[in-house]
């Protein structure tokens, strides 16, 4: 049987974010920490971190934030940058805001540049972090792109060719398929993660990429009604069908 962790509970929610062990132990002393409707007076109690945690303690009369190993989907909006340095609007911003805090820290599954709206991924969980980005696990991720000028019916041939190669590369990209919608939209599954990868294929085909927008990572797809701006917490199940 596995043994259950523990920890102290002033090192567990400042490694949540919640503030530092000083902070933490004034918020217990105000009552602002209950552990099964008890109030949590002492911070350096260790307690067991078990996956129920968060339905059980409260935090000035809130629920726990997830535990780590949380994954987050995020319908990205044009505009944000997927960084956690960079000036202006970041993908970071739409999340609360003691989650920049965390440690490990929650970090995006790849990246959608400025220009790209649509699914993105986050977590804090760093082995899945590096399978999910893997090149040998060969993840597919579906785009919508919208397209300057009509399609000439030679772009499928080509991307599906293994052979096209893209302005100061060395490497051939591996086949991708290409689904075309109408004359000046298509939809474009690769299973590499090259910079500016898919605006860069249409550029090799003579096009130009206006809009472009992420639906789908492996079996995972973006939720019908989910606005720009909107995340959810993925449960386990969710999450497994990212490798699907």
């Amino acid at each position: 049987m596995a043994k259950i962790p523990t920890s102290r509970v002033d090192k567990l929610l400042s490694s949540m974010g919640y503030g530092s062990r000083v902070e933490i132990a004034r918020m217990a002393k105000r009552g602002g920490i209950t552990l099964d409707a008890t109030d949590l007076l002492d911070v350096s109690k260790r307690i067991p971190v078990t996956p129920d945690l968060p339905a059980r303690m409260e935090i000035d009369r809130e629920a726990l934030d997830p535990l780590a190993g949380m994954v987050i989907l995020l319908n990205k909006p044009l505009g944000m940058t997927c960084s956690h340095k960079e000036d202006g609007a970041l993908v970071y911003d739409v999340l609360p805001e003691r989650w920049k805090r965390r440690n490990p820290a929650v970090s995006t599954i790849g990246r959608l540049d400025k220009q790209t709206s649509g699914l993105l991924l986050l977590t804090d969980d760093g082995g899945l972090l590096h399978r999910v980005i893997s090149p040998k696990r060969h993840i597919k991720k579906t785009y919508r792109a919208k397209l300057a000028r009509p399609l000439d019916g030679t772009e499928g041939d080509l991307f599906a060719s293994g052979q096209l190669m893209l302005e100061g590369e060395g490497k051939p990209l591996a086949p991708a398929e290409l689904e075309v919608v109408s004359e000046t939209e298509a939809l474009l599954t690769v299973t590499e993660g090259r910079y500016h990868q898919v605006r860069r294929m249409f550029a090799a085909a003579g096009n130009h990429v206006e809009k472009l927008h992420r639906e789908r990572v492996g079996g995972l797809a973006l939720p019908d009604g989910m606005v720009p701006g909107q995340w959810k917490l993925l449960s386990e199940d969710q999450t497994a069908l990212i490798f699907r």
